[in-house]
């Protein structure tokens, strides 16, 4: 009997566990039980403190960006001016979430293309981290390595904890000017590319 009661609560914390790994909210859950508004500490992935800024709005400059993309190439947002950009920021790279939208991005790059749009991931990952990630899931858009927080956090887009740091699942629509057109704020990955598209064809008809 006890053998069987301890079979049964073994299988119940395995089916708990698969389902938890497949739901991107559940990813989103775990990242963000551990997130407060305190310091960052010697271990979580940003070095310095950064100044945390509420999201820049509609029709505000977009701050200024220089980081180390997947390429090992410094990338600026001003390389795009004339460009729209969809500067969408993710808490890391390999999780469930981020892979499923960093997939649905690359699934409909080719309608971004039509639409005079790049793609612009940003995460608190290394540069070789997202190097591997972009070979594992065929990414042909770059990702951006904000190692110390500090583009994250100039975009209202950093969630700081004790124990972990990590960018927050936002997206900016930049206009060819530099101006932020759109944003959508703790967004779901799943239908988030669509939503971005529907978007730029409102945006680019005004």
């Amino acid at each position: 009997m006890l053998l069987a009661a301890a079979a049964v609560v073994i299988a119940v914390v395995v089916i708990l566990n698969v389902n938890g790994t497949n739901d991107p909210a559940s990813e989103e859950a775990d990242l963000s039980s551990s997130a407060t508004t305190g310091s960052m500490t010697p271990d979580s992935t940003p070095t310095e403190m950064v100044t945390l800024k509420d999201p820049p709005a509609v029709g505000d400059e977009a701050p200024a960006i220089t980081l180390e993309s997947n390429e090992g190439n410094m990338v600026r947002l001003s390389d795009y001016k004339g460009s729209w950009v969809v500067l969408y920021f993710y808490p890391k790279d390999f999780t469930r979430g981020c892979t499923i939208q960093a997939q649905k991005f690359q699934k409909d790059l080719a309608e971004y293309h039509d639409r005079n749009a790049v793609i612009l991931g940003v995460s608190l990952d290394t540069a070789d981290s997202h190097k591997e990630f972009c070979a594992k899931e065929s990414l042909e858009f770059k990702l951006l390595a904000d190692i110390g927080g500090h583009v994250s956090g100039a975009y209202g887009s950093l969630n700081v904890g004790e124990e972990l740091s990590y960018s927050a699942r936002n997206t900016f629509v930049i206009d060819p000017e530099g101006v932020v057109a759109k944003v959508f704020m703790k967004v779901n990955p799943t239908p988030h590319s669509q939503e971005v598209l529907a978007a730029l064809d409102e945006l680019q008809t005004d």
